[in-house]
């Protein structure tokens, strides 16, 4: 069996076929989604569906890419994710690609996340894009991550540098890949992934976006995760049972979900 360990299944384009997105998770053996929130107003949409839904579960948070939305508190995070469907805070972090000025805002609702983490004992979620610098350093500042007492998390849609990606192992953290790893183009991150331990990698579809080989450039979904798995063991010269095992096992360990 496969877990999508990050999607937004509550975006139009995937809500509006959810018993057609539920139908092809279950032809294609992925038994659990983790569906993730990227600002307050659409939350309630994240949290509807993991309520309905046994095998879904969700997170609380902002998004880095999200100026103009309500500005979340350590308290509104912590409040919100008392509920039990609630596994994880985020997706949180940094993104200098997008936005540009000065992004202390950004910093600063990042520092709010780990807070908060590290309040609610639940795993981080973050996004970090062109900023991986600034990202690891908040990080150790705020003690996110297992070494420094807080909870441990996961960096999710990697496409950094392998220094970063041990920096964040060192700190506990696991590593996500999704379709991107599957492009010709991404021969950095497939050296990258082939690096990783399977102890401490997910996968994931980041869907509706970045839909892997052979369906890139159309709208990805959960029941795609597949494809990541199957490229990474034949990447990792392991068998995809193996591979699908223990990424499953280290969703259930990190999101501290009973199978």
């Amino acid at each position: 069996m496969f877990i999508d360990s990050h999607c937004h299944i509550n975006f139009p384009e995937l809500a509006a076929r959810m018993p057609e997105i539920l139908g092809k998770m279950a032809e294609n053996k992925v038994s659990h989604a983790l569906c993730v929130s990227v600002d307050l107003p659409d939350f309630p949409s994240v949290l509807e569906l993991a309520e309905r839904y046994p095998h879904i579960y969700a997170s609380v948070g902002v998004h880095p890419d999200y100026e103009d939305t309500p500005e979340p508190s350590v308290e509104d995070l912590i409040r919100l994710s008392e509920h039990p469907k609630i596994v994880a805070i985020g997706e949180t972090g940094l993104d200098y690609y997008r936005l540009e000025g000065d992004l202390e805002w950004q910093r600063e609702r990042f520092r709010r996340h780990i807070r908060a983490s590290r309040a609610t004992g639940k795993p981080l979620i973050i996004h970090t894009r062109a900023a991986s610098e600034d990202t690891i350093r908040i990080m150790r500042e705020e003690g996110a991550g297992t070494d420094a007492g807080g909870a441990a998390g996961v960096m999710h849609c990697f496409t950094e540098s392998l220094e970063v990606a041990r920096a964040a192992m060192e700190m506990g953290f696991y590593i996500s890949f999704s379709g991107i790893v599957t492009f010709k183009s991404a021969k950095d991150l497939q050296a990258v992934a082939r690096e990783v331990p399977l102890e401490q990698m997910l996968i994931e579809t980041d869907s509706p976006y970045l839909a892997p080989v052979p369906f890139r450039g159309k709208v990805n979904e959960p029941a795609l995760v597949r494809h990541v798995g199957e490229y990474l063991a034949t990447l990792k010269d392991v068998p995809l049972e193996q591979l699908a095992k223990q990424t499953s096992d280290n969703f259930f360990n990190l999101f501290k979900i009973a199978r």
